[in-house]
């Protein structure tokens, strides 16, 4: 593996961050408390390595401008600034939120994933979605 097969790693793990997240939320609303648990360290675990590849990749490699031409650059620019945006917000509050509920703060907790859970979903989706767009579309 080189810097060069980054990208698609980090789509793999936003694509596994989003179907653990989504996991973990049906678990929570079914009341199994410990499987939720398991199932968010493991998104969260995703996450964390997301992040790691993706510092080393834009460290070693920068940003790749986006090919397209017309209405479809608008499209993807459209998707961009939120994920950007959103992406920056996500850590503080996952970070939180985590926090929270491992120190058994449950009622804490569950206001801020309330919020933090569609973020991150929103991000991991969008993360995929900006490299289908940016890597495998042109």
């Amino acid at each position: 593996m080189t810097v060069a097969d980054l990208p698609a790693v980090n789509a793999t793990l936003n694509g596994i961050s989003a179907i653990l997240l989504t996991i973990g939320w049906i678990l929570i609303s079914k009341r199994r408390i410990e499987q939720h648990r398991k199932v968010m360290l493991s998104a969260f675990a995703t996450s964390t390595l997301f992040l790691i590849c993706y510092v080393i990749y834009h460290a070693n490699v920068g940003s790749k401008p986006f090919p397209g031409q017309g209405p479809i650059r608008t499209v993807y620019f459209a998707i961009l600034i939120p994920h950007i945006i959103l992406a920056a917000v996500t850590l503080p509050m996952a970070l939180i939120t985590l926090s929270r509920a491992l120190r058994s703060r449950f009622d804490r907790h569950a206001r801020i994933a309330r919020w933090t859970l569609p973020i991150w979903l929103y991000v991991s989706v969008t993360g995929v979605i900006v490299y289908v767009m940016l890597y495998r579309m042109y």
